[in-house]
């Protein structure tokens, strides 16, 4: 795993050559263990690079890496587990190799295939190829987004980067914020691809590679996920039979992701996909596995106990770290850095801290994330459709009547016992502000779609409610595109497909990403194998969700390996108390970044409407602590970065 940064600008070239090095200082933490940087001068281009050696350590996988006469040059982060059947086939075809990384095979695949190399890799990469002697630069992400890849481009300009900090610290170059970032990132909590917080940035959408030439670029999809009408796995038969396919398809993507040239364990929450993973790990290798848990003293943020008995039962090596209050705490000052673009899912602070403690032992872990987006895992999936399919029955005129009953009724009624943090919901489903959102969804009930339905669930703030906050309007994203790509679908699978196109790649692996390399640590995602999700995708929906249940085939699988009272129990966020810490050791946070003289100041949000949702909060009137958490990560990126 590792980092890198690159230009192309003929015109601008030894100013942004200057910069090259410091640029590529930024993201030592992606690779601290060697550093390289090329530049073309006749052609404006430049390239750097930094290493976490995992794949022959030696200084043969040193990048930039250059083919045998100099016309291809390579940054590359990320691992392609069947390197070594494709470097066979390249050696037959007369190819010669210096050493034994990845980077070198995917250096000759391109000489051979050119950019169809791609569809020959198994596994997760970002990277960028110099072609000199075509003059084209060629850019590449996998096809899930594990990896991210950043550019800018404006039309002078084209910058390149796995981190947006890396793009920033080219000093020729002005980032200024995109101020249709801010209403986005408010009604989402990140900032939807292919879009980031600054003009002429973007991220590069998973699938999809780029080519630069002569000034301008093109990018293209290479791969995505099949659709259901059009399934490139044939659908199983029986149960029996689907549960098979999976057993193997699963041990052969756990099997791959177990080479490495350094040590390795596995994150192991409790939940049904990680235990999923390192269940099949144990099977796999012949020594414990070494996993890794954090705890919490609040019993209702706790996995740890389950994590370990899990654990004992298959045998693993097992360290767990409670974590105090403090040790948390300490790591929010912190997350500007590590997301360097505006972030609020509060659970990157768990997420770090168990990628710190998993670094401490090794460099190398699996996880087991991607299970709730393939298996319907999330309660709002079954939630959104079931009120999706009771709305659907009634004509409209029934529709509007029924919206007047229910709008009579108090929404605290509705909302009760669906707290996003205690099991009941995921963190996810997020509940706060439910009577706004309510009263809407009532008031609306004869024409409201499947998309509105599901936005009740994952967004917190409206279309109206960001006008008043902000004095903007919402733009469209990719969010509305998959909804309208995915019409005629069952429900199920949209919703599915809308978090997978979205919600997987820009929060999830974005949380997961940063919070690992900020500790040096590689994460490996075997759920989100290509060749397990082409099969899931073609499903039936029964094998996922039923009778108010998800992961109906992972639970199958699982109690092939675990006892089911393991693992049968509500689901629980990977949370953390934020509304208690926003009234405690937080607490002068808050009042400092969201102070409104502050606001009043900067003059981006109502300063009068946060003060009263600050004290609605800190008095105890109210729980915001999701809105205010948002607001303090934007305030505190604002800080740090502009």
């Amino acid at each position: 795993m590792c980092g890198f940064v690159g230009y192309c600008s003929p015109k601008d070239h030894h100013r942004l050559k200057e910069d090259l090095p410091a640029a590529a200082v930024t993201l030592s933490h992606r690779g601290p263990d060697d550093t390289g940087v090329y530049c073309d001068d006749d052609a404006g281009v430049g390239l750097a690079h930094r290493r976490l050696s995992i794949i022959d350590l030696s200084t043969a996988g040193h990048q930039p890496m250059e083919d045998e006469v100099g016309r291809v040059w390579i940054v590359y982060n990320g691992e392609v587990y069947n390197f070594r059947s494709i470097r066979e086939t390249l050696a037959g075809l007369g190819h010669r190799f210096r050493g034994g990384s990845d980077t070198e095979v995917i250096l000759k695949a391109y000489r051979q295939w050119g950019i169809d190399c791609l569809h020959r890799f198994v596994g997760m990469f970002a990277l960028a190829l110099w072609d000199a002697g075509k003059k084209i630069l060629f850019l590449a992400r996998d096809r899930l987004g594990v990896k991210p890849l950043y550019y800018h481009i404006d039309g002078e300009r084209f910058l390149f980067a796995s981190e947006l900090k890396a793009l920033a610290a080219f000093k020729s170059v002005d980032f200024q914020i995109d101020p249709e970032a801010l209403p986005l990132f408010l009604h989402y909590q990140y900032i939807p691809a292919p879009r980031t917080v600054y003009r002429n940035t973007y991220k590069l959408l998973p699938g999809h590679l780029l080519i630069f030439k002569e000034n301008a670029c093109e990018a293209h999809c290479w791969w995505q996920i099949p659709d259901v009408d059009d399934p490139r796995e044939t659908p199983p038969d029986t149960e029996g039979e689907a549960i098979e396919r999976l057993d193997a398809l699963l041990s052969q993507a756990v099997s791959d992701r177990l080479t490495s040239d350094v040590p390795l364990g596995g994150l192991l929450s409790g939940g049904i996909d990680s235990s999923t993973v390192v269940s099949i790990m144990q099977k796999i290798k012949a020594s414990p596995v070494e996993t890794f848990s954090i705890g919490f003293q609040e019993g209702e943020y706790n996995e740890a106990p389950w994590a370990s008995k899990i654990a004992e039962y298959l045998g693993t090596n097992h360290t767990e770290l409670y974590v105090t209050p403090k040790e948390a705490l300490e790591v929010v000052p912190r997350l500007p850095d590590i997301y360097d673009e505006p972030f609020a899912d509060s659970s990157a602070i768990p997420t770090t801290l168990v990628c710190q403690l998993a670094r401490s032992r090794l460099t190398v872990a699996l996880s087991g994330d991607g299970g709730d987006e393939q298996f319907a895992g999330y309660v709002r999936y079954g939630a959104t459709e079931a009120m999706a399919r009771s709305f659907g029955r009634l004509p409209a005129p029934i529709r509007r009547a029924a919206g007047k009953v229910l709008g009579a009724l108090p929404a605290s009624w509705i909302a009760r016992g669906y707290h996003p943090i205690r099991g009941h919901l995921p963190q996810r489903f997020i509940v706060v502000n439910f009577e706004d959102k309510w009263r809407k969804l009532v008031r609306q009930l004869d024409r409201t779609s499947l998309s509105d339905l599901y936005r009740m669930t994952i967004c917190l703030w409206s279309e109206d409610e960001i006008a008043q906050l902000t004095g903007q309007k919402l733009p469209q994203s990719h969010y509305e595109s998959l909804f309208k790509k995915t019409a005629g679908w069952p429900a199920l699978d949209r919703l599915m497909r809308v978090d997978q196109g979205t919600y997987l790649s820009d929060a999830m692996l974005t949380k997961v990403d940063r919070a690992s390399m900020s500790v040096s640590l590689e994460v490996r995602v075997p759920l989100l194998d290509h060749r397990v999700v082409e099969y899931t995708s073609a499903l039936p929906a029964a094998l996922k969700y039923r009778n108010g249940s998800g992961k109906i085939l992972l639970r199958k699988l699982l109690a092939r390996y675990l006892p089911p009272a393991m693992f049968e129990r509500p689901k629980m966020g990977f949370g953390v108390p934020v509304d208690r810490w926003l009234r405690g050791a937080l607490k002068p946070l808050l009042t400092d970044y969201l102070s409104s003289e502050r606001l009043q100041r900067e003059g981006v949000f109502d300063a009068g409407n946060v003060e009263r949702k600050v004290q609605e909060h800190l008095t105890g009137r109210a729980n915001h602590e999701y809105r205010l958490w948002t607001l303090l990560m934007w305030e505190m990126w604002r800080e740090r970065w502009m």
